[in-house]
């Protein structure tokens, strides 16, 4: 039993000095990451590095858009001249045609029979004309002869002169009849692109119908419709910037023509721009078109750099204190957009570095490290 207890002290009296020099060793090591100037432990935050954008003092358009449409500053809308089924269509939609080269057929039957009945009346007024010549001619020989008198003479001088006025009239009744012949077949008026031909073949058309329209290749026209209040600041020479869906600029031009009236349907005012030499632009199509009134200074923030709280827009810049760099957020007030940045009314001033990454990790008051500017300052050196 004392055996026993002389084992059991010796095990305790180990484990008391293994214990001691553990903490020993902590203590060591605690003590030389202190004396190394370790920031967390000494419980110093670490700057964050993030990349900033200076803000610079730009010119930016006051700019209002509007939907417009293209038209061609030539461009013949087809309709035709006389009633009567369409027998034939000898062109489609995009054609390429120069003046002249037939477009529709009408049917021309009843037309043509109106034609004969018209050139079968002439012809019969030719031989009336023949024989009232031969008429004047024997009245004049009797008379010469003293066989008739003069008043014979008169009245087939009469009917010779009416015969000719009749075959006049009648000449014209043909000539008339054959131009409006020619109107069964519809032609180009001059060489452009046929544009979309709405009749189809069997279908009785009038001259009100729309057969198809016929727009010249060259300048185009974009047909801007500016509401009637703000009319007042339209004039000519303003700047226009047309772009797609996803607000590329496709064509700069500038307000050509004001109508001098509103329409009293939209109240809206008629503006034309246009457009020497368009590139991948075609008539009808429908752009945006962005009016520039007028530009001024101001400065603009990426809009990948702004996050919306509440309906709220808030940006961190990076600030310097005294001792370090630190993010501070900032409420701004915002304007449109233009390109891929906010326009800024309130909150940056030029000059100000703005944060554009990192912002899902930041709080007000974090110490950051601005990337960007130690590389332009680098690049300096």
């Amino acid at each position: 039993m004392h055996v026993f207890q002389i084992i059991q002290n010796r095990r305790v009296r180990r484990g008391v000095h293994v214990l001691v020099l553990i903490s020993a060793l902590a203590l060591v090591a605690g003590c030389g990451k202190t004396s190394a100037g370790d920031p967390a432990a000494s419980g110093a935050p670490q700057a964050m590095p993030v990349q900033v954008k200076v803000a610079l003092a730009e010119n930016i358009p006051d700019t209002t858009e509007y939907l417009s449409v293209l038209k061609s500053r030539h461009s013949a809308t087809i309709s035709p001249h006389v009633e009567g089924y369409i027998t034939k269509i000898f062109v489609k939609s995009g054609d390429h045609v120069t003046a002249g080269t037939p477009l529709v057929q009408i049917d021309p039957l009843k037309q043509q029979a109106a034609v004969s009945s018209q050139e079968a009346a002439r012809a019969a007024q030719e031989a009336n004309l023949r024989y009232a010549q031969i008429q004047l001619d024997r009245e004049r020989k009797l008379y010469a002869a003293g066989v008739v008198p003069k008043a014979d003479v008169d009245n087939a001088q009469t009917n010779y002169d009416a015969a000719i006025a009749q075959l006049k009239a009648l000449s014209e009744q043909v000539n008339q009849q054959q131009a409006e012949l020619h109107y069964y077949r519809v032609a180009a008026p001059m060489d452009g692109i046929v544009g979309d031909i709405p009749v189809r073949v069997g279908e009785r058309v009038a001259v009100t119908t729309l057969l198809t329209t016929v727009d010249e290749l060259g300048p185009l026209e974009a047909y801007i419709y500016v509401p009637a209040d703000r009319a007042r600041n339209l004039k000519l020479g303003l700047p226009v910037h047309l772009v797609d869906e996803a607000g590329n600029t496709v064509a700069d031009t500038r307000i050509s023509f004001l109508s001098p009236q509103v329409d009293t349907e939209t109240q809206t005012v008629l503006a034309k721009a246009l457009l020497e030499n368009p590139r991948g632009l075609r008539v009808a199509q429908q752009v945006r078109a962005q009016v520039v009134w007028s530009t001024h200074e101001g400065t603009v923030i990426p809009i990948l750099a702004v996050t919306r709280i509440s309906g709220q827009f808030f940006a961190f810049l990076a600030v310097k204190d005294a001792k370090s760099t630190v993010a501070r957020q900032k409420l701004l007030k915002v304007g449109d957009t233009l390109g891929n940045d906010y326009v800024v009314l309130e909150g940056i001033k030029p000059g100000d570095h703005i944060i554009t990454s990192g912002l899902q990790f930041l709080q007000d008051g974090v110490p950051v490290m601005e990337q960007v500017q130690q590389q332009m300052q680098q690049t300096g050196k």
